[in-house]
């Protein structure tokens, strides 16, 4: 039943996400395939699947030979989606940023070539930001300006001024931009991480061992964080555990929130949220 039972948080989170949210799913492989058509149908859209391989070392001493039934699993999956975004068409059916930029350019009654000069390019405008098969590009927010700017000087009379994101008023560079999650690319940093369990002084433990079983990396945390985030952005924990996420983003000048339920858990985390704040003033002092 995990697809039902994060069914109401998936709606949630879809709620109240911007239009410029990323959601990372971390999961098993065959946990994600359950919920995975869940957070399709509150809208969110899949961008890429990425495998943290933990290493031999993680099964070490911990796999029987003569009983195992399969390979050992040493990965787990962190999988990032978008917000899918939709705005409304001249008779208010909704349709993709793909088919409604296509869809305002065309309402202009311009002819399609036009756009190139409304975006001063030989023909990109054209074969990138109007077309309507695999090779489309989300125009970048100087291109839909200009051509709003266009059409709206030179295409057919109207009430509604063209690519308007509310209809009213003209569209901005910023209100573009945020029409469509984040990304900072690193190169050589591909879908497959490989970065040990956590262990050593990272690892928190407790009198017996281990007091999170799989206790997640701050340099994988930080890794999804800088790539879909900006400094002074929120990140929201949902299940923090010990709210590795929300020490990775105070660590990157984000702003961090997080939900633990388990008693254990939460003490623990709260102490770490608490020590990072405590280093962090320390450090401005230290600084000033």
């Amino acid at each position: 039943n995990l697809a039902e039972w994060y069914a109401p948080h998936v709606a949630a989170w879809s709620a109240h996400a911007k239009t410029d949210t990323t959601l990372w799913f971390w999961c098993t492989e065959v946990g994600w395939a359950l919920v995975h058509p869940v957070l399709e149908m509150h809208g969110w859209q899949y961008e890429e699947c990425n495998i943290w391989d933990k290493g031999i070392a993680h099964v070490a001493g911990n796999c029987n030979s003569k009983t195992i039934r399969g390979t050992p699993v040493v990965t787990e999956v962190a999988v990032r989606y978008t917000k899918r975004n939709q705005l409304p068409g001249s008779n208010g059916q909704m349709l993709s940023i793909k088919d409604w930029v296509r869809h305002e350019w065309l309402r202009s009654g311009l002819p399609m070539s036009k756009a190139n000069d409304a975006c001063g390019v030989a023909n990109a405008a054209t074969r990138k930001y109007l077309t309507q098969c695999h090779l489309w590009y989300f125009p970048p927010p100087e291109a839909i300006v200009r051509m709003a700017e266009y059409c709206n000087e030179h295409g057919r009379p109207t009430e509604r001024p063209y690519f308007s994101l509310d209809g009213h008023s003209p569209v901005t560079e910023e209100g573009w931009g945020k029409m469509r999650a984040k990304w900072t690319h690193t190169h050589g940093i591909t879908n497959v991480w490989r970065e040990q369990a956590v262990h050593g002084r990272e690892r928190i433990r407790t009198g017996v061992g281990y007091l999170h079983a799989n206790q997640k990396p701050l340099a994988l945390m930080k890794r999804q964080i800088i790539a879909c985030t900006d400094p002074g952005d929120v990140v929201w924990e949902p299940f923090g555990g010990l709210c590795s996420a929300s020490i990775a983003a105070l660590h990157t000048g984000r702003r961090s929130f997080a939900a633990e339920i388990n008693p254990d858990y939460f003490q623990v985390a709260a102490s770490r949220l608490e020590e990072e704040f405590t280093n962090m003033e320390e450090r401005r002092e230290h600084a000033a």
